[in-house]
């Protein structure tokens, strides 16, 4: 499946037959490197892949019987977040409907499919969503129709539907228990407490005017820090939120639009960013934003790599800490940093 000029030491390459965009880890002790894809197609009908990358021999293993097809093209994955191998073995996928998949041996069967509008046969398309470690009962869904909803898949209901902003909610992730962000057209960066619903604080707004935040991620392992990123904007955005409105870091070196972020996970120091310039960058954040005498702006990465086309999206490995899954074109990447 790897071309020899993508044997690179450190670098595994999987072709698949479709264009990918979302892509997401396993994080179930009991399988370790498994991945999911999910394909970019402009049709009805879109695909996702289950892969498992073998250490030992540097190739994946792919199994017929662990494509599922899916309406429209996902716009994320995640599978059940517990390492524990008694919890089910689900995947959660979001488009038209937020669908939750149970993984068997020899197939891949959906579970529940949940409608947060039961009034219009009609559905707000879910441009994202994010599932809640400390508390997996909980899926938090953001939508074009402004509002976030916090779903309780084990009753299969909605557990809380807010009005979050005034143009498209694009990304949502959470910070705690009962906390969440969200970002959207409107340009702001909005941190909610479910137990005081009324109520949101903006921590951040982007700068440029009438321009959306597309993307965000909570640093799960030190909540203190999320990063984001606008619009057609090339400059990653840390923010710590108990300094609210003022960035900690602007992380300005990528060449071209950011599409992806994500935290290294448990130690939380480390943050990869990939965008239009083909290029991901791993940036060293926390312990530079404390540096007072460096100019946050002028901050260079720790380590990049350079793919061979625009990059749509990055995931860090939640098990293995060294590994580093990207998605460009028909390939699925990982690197060991």
């Amino acid at each position: 499946m790897q071309s020899p000029a993508e044997k690179k030491p450190g670098v595994y390459t999987y072709v698949a037959q479709w264009p990918i965009y979302s892509l997401a880890w396993s994080v179930r002790h009991d399988k370790n490197s498994r991945l999911a894809i999910g394909s970019f197609l402009e049709d009805y009908s879109n695909k996702v892949e289950l892969v498992q990358f073998n250490h030992d021999t540097s190739d994946f293993a792919t199994d017929n019987r662990l494509i599922f097809d899916h309406p429209y093209a996902p716009t994320n994955l995640m599978f059940f977040p517990s390492e524990d191998a008694m919890n089910p073995d689900l995947i959660a996928t979001s488009g038209d409907y937020l669908r939750l998949w149970e993984i068997h041996d020899d197939r891949i069967e959906l579970k529940s499919l949940l409608n947060g509008n039961k009034s219009s046969e009609f559905n707000s398309s879910i441009t994202s969503f994010d599932w809640a470690e400390c508390d997996t009962r909980r899926v938090a869904t953001a939508s074009v129709d402004t509002t976030c909803v916090i779903w309780d898949i084990e009753r299969e209901i909605v557990d809380t539907q807010l009005v979050a902003h005034d143009k498209e909610v694009y990304d949502i992730s959470w910070g705690g228990f009962n906390v969440f962000a969200s970002v959207s057209g409107d340009g702001s960066l909005r941190v909610f407490d479910l137990r005081d619903k009324e109520r949101s604080t903006i921590i951040y707004e982007n700068p440029v005017r009438d321009s959306p935040l597309l993307r965000l991620e909570w640093n799960k392992a030190d909540p203190r820090f999320i990063a984001t990123v606008g619009m057609d904007s090339n400059k990653v955005v840390v923010l710590d939120i108990r300094f609210p409105t003022t960035p900690l870091m602007e992380l300005c070196k990528h060449k071209g639009s950011v599409n992806a972020l994500s935290w290294a996970p448990r130690i939380g120091r480390q943050l990869c960013s990939a965008g239009d310039d083909s290029r991901a960058l791993i940036w060293e954040v926390v312990e530079m934003g404390f540096r007072s005498e460096i100019n946050a702006t002028d901050v260079e990465p720790e380590m990049w790599y350079g793919s061979t086309a625009e990059i749509n999206q990055v995931r860090w490995s939640p098990m293995e800490l060294d590994w580093i899954g990207i998605a460009f074109l028909n390939k699925l990447q990982l690197l060991k940093v």
